[in-house]
């Protein structure tokens, strides 16, 4: 295994006999150079393209030096606000400071500033003005047309107007950036590579742009809802590289213009990633400050697959990753598993195989590799589609290939299961090898709800898949003489939940006997559908008018119900049964949520640790 990261440091680069690098990528994040961090597979992917790189990571934006001390590129800057929005890394829902960064050392926050992707690149511009500047990473991916920003509840510009960098790549990077930086290194000015796949850029005409779609202008969107919605909409149907249209944002007397999406990698492409010299840790200099949390979970787990086809609204995968899947070659997974054993720190457990979903393996359907994802029609959503195609049966081939490897303990899947998925499939060997080997005592699942009414919001299946899941599950532990848990996530406050809606819910966390220990209340983040209901108050599928809880209250009581059972929420619980009209669920009966004024006066044991749904 690789032991030699790329320089951070002036003394590297003379390790390297360099005078300076071709580029330099900054990043928001502690430099850990690991599959799982961008900044680390597009440097190591340019590294392997035979250019120089170097990586200033989480420079103090307070002052020039750390901009300054590895030198001018000779070609560019690559600037990402790290692996996460920086706004959702440093903000709770409740746009409370979070204590801890798992992206810093020793998990000390602080150490990026707000708008990580911008403030990085104003500097940058500052001190370097005639240097190219390209903006990639999630940050920049998602905002890179207008959209409604949560923490200063307004619509802002694309964020290449704002950071005054000269390109974004968006979605996955590979591609899209090997070709700049293969035209940079051929002399063209930055200013004429506007024609590549997976890129926005900035101009003052269209005179030479091919056929287009134009979206509402800046002006539009922020006067009127409705605009906002059609924009959106307008972008959820364009993300598919051989259907797709350049889309054209107007902005006074300029334009943002977004190019089609890059092509999806193919399998060889992805396997040629994946066997980059990545050292898989974070660089050494973090050692004495207490490494950075953020490697733990996935130094030892698989990335096998990307994209993803379930369609959860509140989700921005598919502005992202995009809706076709693509994995990774068996011989490619199996290569990287056994570069474990080599390893002296690896205890034989392989954390996760997977993906954005694990059981996602293959495109969804023949028609997405002919003719591009389905623009109107969701591959799960209200249901499976009739030309989905059901399989698992690569996947569980190479989890046995896994299982056998000498020095492999476990192999644990932590990745996200679709449910609804995975009960399509007639054959079942798939659920009951997940059962029997893959769950570390509990299993996470992702049902958000129960109401109908949400959870067509949400885009998920209902109710009633949920259940049929969750009876199979435990139908094979016991099968297999398993005492393993289930544990539901749920999602308190999207757009359509009404007070009636959350105390639904409640009756079901009642019935099943335990108290979420971990509940969200939805976080309206850049590039989601979810995002533009809770802002517009419109589904821009339908155009329909959506229910939208937003005082603070009524989140409140939405998440007390969620945690009826935690003393501290009596009271609130109380009120929001009151005002759903049901009071019938305070008392002392079984049914009861809370109890009334003379029962909550006795004393009430706290539940003792987990109970996950554990129902047989």
């Amino acid at each position: 295994m690789n032991e030699e990261f790329l320089p951070l440091t002036r003394e590297d680069l003379s390790q390297r006999g360099w005078d300076s690098p071709d580029f330099i990528l900054v990043t928001g994040d502690a430099y850990i150079d690991h599959p799982s961090f961008g900044s680390a597979i597009i440097s190591r992917l340019l590294e392997a393209k035979g250019y120089r790189v170097g990586i200033i990571a989480q420079p103090d934006w307070k002052k020039d030096g750390d901009f300054l001390h590895l030198g001018k590129p000779k070609y560019g800057f690559l600037v990402t606000g790290g692996n996460v929005d920086s706004m959702v890394n440093h903000y709770s829902v409740g746009k409370k400071r979070r204590r801890k960064d798992v992206y810093s050392p020793g998990g000390k926050p602080f150490l990026r500033p707000d708008r990580a992707s911008t403030v990085y690149t104003n500097r940058l511009k500052s001190l370097f003005k005639d240097t190219p500047i390209i903006l990639g990473g999630i940050e920049a991916s998602l905002r890179r047309l207008a959209h409604y920003d949560y923490w200063e509840n307004k619509v802002r510009r694309s964020i290449l107007l704002d950071s005054k960098a000269d390109l974004i790549v968006y979605g996955m990077g590979e591609k899209p950036i090997v070709e700049i930086a293969e035209g940079l290194e051929a002399g063209i000015p930055v200013e004429y590579l506007q024609y590549i796949p997976g890129t926005v850029f900035k101009t003052g005409t269209l005179e030479d742009l091919p056929d287009y779609k134009l979206l509402p202008s800046f002006e539009e969107i922020t006067e009127n809802k409705k605009a906002y919605a059609k924009s959106f909409m307008l972008q959820y149907r364009n993300t598919d590289n051989l259907n797709g249209e350049i889309l054209v944002e107007p902005y006074g007397n300029q334009y943002v213009v977004q190019n089609l999406p890059a092509e999806p990698m193919d399998k060889e492409a992805l396997d040629r990633i994946y066997r980059l010299p990545f050292t898989r840790k974070a660089h050494k200099n973090y050692d004495a400050l207490g490494g950075v949390p953020a490697i733990e979970e996935v130094q030892y787990s698989i990335t096998s697959n990307r994209g993803c086809f379930g369609g959860c609204s509140f989700c921005a995968l598919t502005f992202h990753q995009g809706r076709k899947v693509r994995s990774r070659s068996h011989e490619s997974v199996m290569e990287e598993a056994a570069a474990f054993l080599k390893d002296p720190d690896f205890k034989g457990y392989i954390h996760d195989v997977g993906g954005p979903t694990a059981n996602f393996q293959n495109p969804a359907c023949d028609k997405q590799e002919k003719h591009g994802v389905c623009k109107d029609k969701q591959c799960l959503f209200p249901g499976p589609c009739s030309q989905l195609k059901v399989d698992h049966q690569d996947y569980v081939h190479t989890l046995r290939e896994l299982r056998s490897l000498p020095g492999v303990k476990k192999v644990f899947i932590r990745s996200g299961i679709r449910y609804d998925y995975l009960m399509a499939d007639q054959n079942k060997t798939f659920f009951k090898e997940l059962v029997q080997h893959h769950v570390s005592g509990q299993l996470k699942v992702a049902p958000e709800h129960v109401s109908s009414r949400v959870l067509n919001k949400m885009g998920k299946p209902s109710k009633k898949v949920y259940d049929g899941f969750a009876r199979e599950y435990f139908r094979y532990n016991q099968a297999f003489d398993k005492n393993q848990f289930l544990v539901p996530y749920f999602i308190s406050s999207h757009p359509g939940s009404e007070l009636r809606d959350a105390i639904q819910l409640a009756e079901y966390i009642r019935d099943m006997g335990y108290m979420p220990e971990q509940v969200q209340d939805f976080y309206p983040t850049p590039g989601t559908l979810s995002t533009c209901m809770y802002y517009t108050g419109l589904d821009p599928r339908t155009m329909e008018r959506v229910y939208v809880p937003r005082s603070s209250e009524e989140k409140a009581m939405q998440r007390a119900l969620i945690q009826f059972q935690n003393p501290k929420n009596r009271s609130l619980v109380k009120k929001a049964l009151i005002r759903g009209n049901r009071s019938d669920l305070i008392g002392s009966h079984p049914k009861a949520l809370v109890p009334g004024d003379a029962s909550s006066k006795k004393s009430h044991k706290e539940p003792k640790g987990k109970r996950p749904h554990n129902r047989k």
